[in-house]
């Protein structure tokens, strides 16, 4: 029994296909990675703490974390109040047993001021991680000091690598899946120039990000600066990093598999190919000899590969650090190869359906089963590293990563339920006879059989003889073309006809009759009167036609096209089962966007031990403020509205701080004084004064404002409007 499939003249649509999803999980993956990283490690705590007040200069400054990090002596930078860098340049390691603390050292005499802690690292699992604070020595005061507005990871360059990640796990997912599919489902695939192309292109799309990851690398974790793909000296520094190591391994792992890719279609796609008419039979016990060997020698060395290449990513993402890690990688390692052999496997499923010849119900049943078995393991590995990653029940609503869980929680339940759908299809799948799929497999080698006929042509009075009924052909043809979606239509019959007439004409004008005009060879009716006009053709020559030869090619290649698109179509068991597997196939494409974004968002557990050390609170997202304050100082012309704009709401940059005061008919108001300050009382912090500067007819501004640590700040604004006349109003503001 077979299901029958589309096959194409050209591969452009399926080409569509595969650069279509592709795209797709990068344009959503570049959207998680525009903008920064999430950070896997965390800062938890610092000596001194975010918005401390010392009376004294401390000796050094060290920063904790979640998880391990890799740091330089470059990481931690000191900058005093006018952006001076004032610690020592040299990185210190603090920790011990579990705890995971760096610092540096600072010099003796440091003078009073608000001193700014500016922070990088690479996390465990190979993401960056920035960040920024600050404290005072003897009191607050004003800061010149800079920090990066971009956090690392972030911009162009954050955006690139999020794109490389996604399209390196679709990448991963063809090559695997699809190769699986070939030599476990279905060995006659391996001549399907679908699936061969499918899985090339995987080799390929795999290879050329991780090239791509491996030279992002440097300013991916550093500068941020897209030029520095072509910093060799930061490449070589990054080639001993676990995440570098990872990437390296992966290039020598695809080149293995570009061999075993190689064999797949070629030495054992050869052993599949039917015997030719005349070729002397094949030794069968020796032909299946050689399937079984090379079958045995694709799948172990295929596994070995596919095992080591889904190492890459256990080794350098979260499943390298955390809780478990001895189980957690293998785990992770199964759950890749579960995703793969489902997806992959789907997405061979569909070019052989779609562009491919008739493919076996025997095949599509064995994917179905190893679907299904893919399906458990993915389950089982999920549950497991979800309970890692999440650790209770509250981090699924109350974290980013526990939202994005459930999601792909949600799609794979949708995922699986449009598989039963395609199971029942295939149950229902009515019986063919066997004869049917090399019929259709043999369609094109007709074409080429036809078109060869016609460039043998030995006179030019048997190549002139069929030009009418080609001529006519080819209008048909046409319109055969043009109105696929009509071919019942009378004329799809006409255009058959024709081509069929023409093609009698073309093997009696090339027959053993031909030459006298006479015998089993000779043209008649129509076709006598064609050569008969093309012996009165004064120039007519001997040359064969190769141009009408490839017309004709080309418009038997479009009415089989559309025949077959006919008996697809008119088999509602088949068709329901293409549909629902390309329905399996857009949703696994959102899975896999999903996927990425996840492996880019902290863990719960991190989130929830951040949260934890700060005393259940959380740092809101610095955002840009704007305030709306009415005022009454009580006096003549003492009302009127205060609009005040803090930008960007942020506790570890300076802040620009805009007033107007309008009066109650909205017109510009001018006063005598205005001032300005924040309080945060759970901190015993302020009031800090911000002392705005008159710019304009009841307009002022002030730069450099800062609030050393995020959380809930009050606002004092006090406006006098004579000598006497003055007024304080409170507000609350967000600083993150």
């Amino acid at each position: 029994m077979v299901t029958t499939g589309l096959r194409p003249g050209r591969s452009a649509v399926l080409r569509l296909l595969v650069v279509a999803v592709a795209l797709t999980g990068a344009l959503l993956g570049g959207l998680g990675g525009a903008a920064p990283a999430s950070a896997h490690a965390a800062l938890t705590g610092s000596t001194p703490a975010q918005g401390a007040v010392v009376d004294h200069a401390p000796q050094q400054v060290a920063l904790t974390f979640s998880e391990g990090v890799a740091m330089g002596d470059d990481s931690i930078r000191v900058l005093d109040p006018k952006g001076k860098r004032v610690d020592r340049g040299k990185l210190l390691k603090l920790s011990s047993g579990n705890v995971v603390k760096y610092g540096a050292g600072l010099p003796a005499g440091l003078g009073d001021g608000t001193y700014t802690v500016a922070w990088q690292a690479v996390s465990a699992d190979s993401h960056p991680v920035s960040g920024a604070f600050t404290f005072s020595v003897g009191a607050p005061s004003k800061t010149t000091a800079a920090v990066p507005a971009q956090k690392a990871g972030g911009g162009l360059v954050g955006a690139l690598y999020g794109i490389a990640r996604a399209l390196a796990y679709t990448g991963f997912v063809l090559l695997v899946g699809g190769a699986a599919f070939v030599v476990a489902c279905r060995p006659a695939a391996a001549l399907v120039r679908s699936v061969q192309r499918l899985v090339v292109q995987g080799w390929a799309l795999l290879t050329g990000t991780t090239v791509a990851m491996l030279l992002l690398r440097t300013p991916y974790t550093g500068s941020g600066d897209l030029a520095d793909v072509f910093d060799f000296g930061g490449l070589q520094q990054v080639l001993i990093t676990k995440p570098g190591a990872a990437l390296v391994s992966r290039l020598l792992l695809l080149a293995a598999a570009a061999l075993l890719v190689a064999v797949l279609f070629g030495a054992y796609a050869r052993t599949q190919e039917p015997a030719e008419p005349g070729e002397e039979p094949r030794d069968a016990t020796a032909l299946a000899r050689q399937r079984k060997d090379l079958a045995f020698g694709l799948g172990v060395g295929g596994l070995i590969i596919a095992i080591g290449l889904a190492a890459t990513w256990a080794m350098a993402e979260h499943a390298s650090t955390g809780l478990q890690t001895a189980v957690a990688m293998p785990v992770d390692v199964l759950h890749l190869l579960a995703v793969a052999t489902w997806l992959g496997g789907l997405a061979a499923l569909v070019a052989s359906l779609y562009w491919g010849p008739p493919v076996e119900r025997a095949a599509v049943r064995r994917f179905s089963r190893i679907a299904f078995g893919s399906v458990l393991v993915l389950v089982a590995t999920g549950v497991y590293q979800s309970w890692r990653q999440v650790g209770t029940w509250r981090a699924l609503t109350d974290t980013t990563y526990g939202w994005l869980l459930l999601l792909k929680a949600g799609l794979v339940v949708v995922l699986v339920g449009i598989a039963w759908v395609s199971r029942r299809w295939t149950g229902r799948l009515a019986e063919v006879p066997e004869a049917e799929a090399p019929a259709a497999e043999g369609t094109g080698a007709a074409v080429t059989e036809r078109a060869g006929a016609t460039e043998v042509a030995g006179a030019g009075e048997k190549a002139e003889a069929i030009e009418g009924a080609e001529e006519e052909t080819a209008a048909d043809a046409d319109a055969e073309t043009g109105a696929e979606t009509g071919a019942e239509k009378a004329a799809v019959g006409v255009s058959a006809a024709a081509t069929v007439t023409a093609t009698a004409a073309l093997a009696r004008a090339t027959g053993p009759g031909a030459e006298g005009g006479t015998g089993p060879g000779t043209v008649s009716g129509t076709e006598s009167e064609a050569a008969a006009a093309a012996d009165e053709t004064p120039d007519a020559t001997d040359t064969p036609n190769p141009t009408r030869a490839a017309q004709l090619a080309r418009q038997q290649a479009a009415l089989d096209s559309a025949r077959t698109k006919r008996e697809r179509d008119a088999d509602p068991e088949r068709l329901g089962l293409r549909r629902s597997v390309l329905a399996e196939a857009a949703v696994a494409a959102v899975v896999l966007v999903v996927t990425t974004v996840l492996t880019a968002t902290e863990p719960a557990r991190t989130e929830e031990a951040v949260k934890a050390a700060s005393g259940g609170q959380s740092a809101p997202a610095a955002r840009p403020q704007a305030l709306t304050i009415p005022f009454d100082t009580g006096g003549p012309h003492g009302k009127g509205t205060a609009r005040l704009d803090l930008a960007p709401g942020s506790s570890t940059a300076a802040n620009t701080l805009q007033l107007r005061l309008s009066d109650p008919s909205g017109k510009a108001m001018d006063v005598p004084e205005v001032k300005i300050s924040f309080t945060q009382k759970a901190k015993k912090l302020g009031p800090l004064p911000a002392v705005p500067r008159k710019v304009g007819k009841g307009r002022w501004r002030a730069s450099g404002v800062r609030l050393p640590v995020p959380g809930q700040w009050q606002l004092s604004l006090v406006v006098r409007t004579s000598d006497i006349d003055q007024v304080t109003e409170i507000k609350n503001v967000k600083i993150g």
